[in-house]
């Protein structure tokens, strides 16, 4: 069934567009903006580009979403197949399917919406015709990373959002910014250098670099010590743009110190190129080298959720100074691992539910970001016991809308029943109690029991975040140190006053509304609805496990 009746041509039209168009607007974006459209300076006029270009984007992903078959979401539609490198037998191959096509509209949508959010709120930082001409470059490399189906193309469009974020957070980040982004791109160019090694390795024992082709083989062209050896290449590197506890220590710096946007991207679609890679490549290409790393795989993941959660509860404490931003880099962590235990589950249902945590984690934490940002926008710090202090920001009273907003994704990134953090931390654990053939049940149900312990933990600094930031501490005002008395910085209206009662912050814009409300409307239809994603995925990832047979 497809809503409107498209023909394949136009359909292939769409997605080459989607996967171009970012980056000639990137080009475009360096240029100077012709006399009739520079409004009333030229900075207005390229953040205005970058709203129309990444518009124009998930226009075009709505319109191939409405055109795909969603009776046949297992079949790779909108395809191209053009010979590229005739020699290496690489090929321009572009598809999409059920498992790509949610990454590939929440990849649009989160772009646009942080173009749209730049468009008022611009991050301190040089020229704004790079930010947005960065900001497209990585558009289009995540998007491309979704879309392609042959190795080494994959291998290029992972690769080339590395830049545009290094930049990012070089120039237009906080605190400590020059060294977080350079250990974020040591890690994960380091991780890349050893994932190109084990996709060349398959390419050259297959004879053949096609993502589908491989699928369909499903192993049987590559002997299990090859597989071994790459599933192990391959899966380091994959783990570290997860990321995968102990691989993840590259990600709270460089959230800490990247600007709102920068946090919103990374954590919103650069970590789901890691899962999906496991997902489209490891999975179908190399089943005997995932069963044998299966057991370990799971054991990282929850090792990360609970480190991430307990990282999170110290972060929490009262007087452990911790940063607002850092704590929610620290339960991506620990969300990332409910994806990679569903994933070595390589169970239909634990694949899908690693598919549907991925989009919530993607809604969630990228709207969590951005109310950080605004926070620390208004208060001049996202230092936890100050915004708690008795001159901090208690949202309930002084921004209710905002406080309202904050602690419906804290319960949503918790996973509440309802909404659509829920059901992928469920199905994933559900997984995990009955795991494919060949893999331990009671290694796998004791990692079920971890990982649901982890949801508690989860829980407890959420409800904690909550309770400090939106109704405060109150302490006695005796008891506060004079710096606790000192006004901190703010933009905009809402400073605290001198003697320690705060004037009302600012409550949530109408551009803010118009960025955060469509990631507060999916987190609600996807936790009520959750067939939307599933009558998706399931029977691509069905397809998938089978070996390409439906």
């Amino acid at each position: 069934m497809t809503v409107i009746d498209i023909s394949p041509s136009v359909m292939q039209f769409l997605l080459a567009f989607i996967v171009v168009a970012p980056l000639l607007g990137a080009v475009a974006a360096l240029l100077p903006a012709p006399p009739g459209l520079r409004g009333k300076s030229p900075d207005q006029a390229v953040l205005r580009h970058g709203v129309t270009v990444t518009g124009a984007v998930l226009i075009a992903a709505i319109v191939l979403a409405v055109g795909f078959d969603h009776d046949h979401p297992a079949t790779m539609q909108a395809t191209t197949d053009i010979s590229w490198i005739p020699a290496l037998g690489v090929r321009i191959h572009l598809g999409i399917d059920g498992i790509s096509l949610p990454l590939l509209l929440l990849t649009a949508l989160l772009t646009f919406l942080c173009a749209l959010y730049s468009y008022f709120k611009l991050p301190a930082g040089p020229s704004p015709k790079a930010f947005i001409a960065l900001v497209l470059v990585l558009e289009s490399g995540t998007l491309a990373t979704f879309a392609v189906l042959d190795l080494l193309l994959f291998f290029l469009a992972f690769e080339m959002v590395l830049i545009p974020m290094y930049f990012l957070i070089a120039r237009w980040g906080g605190d400590q910014r020059r060294a977080a982004a350079w250990k974020f791109i040591l890690y994960t160019l380091l991780g890349s250098v050893v994932m190109l090694l084990g996709l060349l390795l398959i390419g050259l024992k297959s004879g053949t670099f096609d993502m589908v082709a491989l699928a369909t083989d499903n192993g049987r062209g590559l002997t299990t010590s090859v597989q071994v050896i790459a599933v192990l290449a391959i899966g380091i590197g994959l783990a570290v743009k997860t990321p995968m506890w102990p691989l993840h220590s590259w990600l709270p710096d460089a959230h800490t110190a990247a600007p709102t946007v920068g946090s919103v991207l990374l954590a919103g679609v650069m970590l789901k190129m890691g899962t999906y890679g496991f997902v489209r490549i490891l999975l179908p290409i190399a089943p005997d080298g995932m069963r044998t790393f299966a057991p370990y795989l799971a054991a990282f993941a929850v090792v990360g959720i609970v480190y991430g959660s307990l990282a999170c509860l110290a972060l929490a404490r009262n007087g452990a100074k911790g940063d607002l931003k850092r704590l929610i880099a620290y339960s991506s962590v620990g969300h990332m691992g409910f994806v990679l235990l569903g994933i070595a589950t390589m169970t239909p249902t634990g694949v899908n539910g690693a598919l549907f945590a991925n989009i919530a984690h993607g809604l969630i934490t990228g709207l969590l970001f951005f109310l950080v940002g605004a926070i620390k926008d208004r208060y001049g710090t996202a230092d936890l016991d100050t915004l708690a202090g008795a001159t901090g920001a208690a949202l309930y009273g002084r921004a209710p809308r905002l406080g309202a907003l904050l602690a419906f994704a804290a319960v949503a990134s918790l996973g509440l029943p309802g909404l659509a953090g829920f059901w992928g931390e469920m199905l994933t654990l559900f997984g995990a109690y009955s795991p494919a053939e060949g893999l331990s049940r009671p290694a796998f149900r004791t990692f079920m029991a971890i990982g649901a312990f982890g949801t508690l933990l989860t829980a407890a600094y959420m409800l904690i975040v909550v309770r400090r930031v939106c109704m405060g501490e109150h302490a006695p005002h005796s008891q506060l140190s004079p710096d606790d008395r000192t006004p901190q910085p703010a933009d905009g209206p809402g400073r605290p006053t001198a003697a320690g009662s705060p004037s009302q912050l600012a409550d949530i814009q109408t551009y803010e509304a118009a960025a955060w409300t469509p990631l507060a409307a999916l987190t609600v239809l996807a936790g009520l609805w959750p067939a939307i994603l599933l009558g998706l995925t399931d029977p691509a990832v069905q397809k998938l496990l089978a070996g390409g047979k439906s």
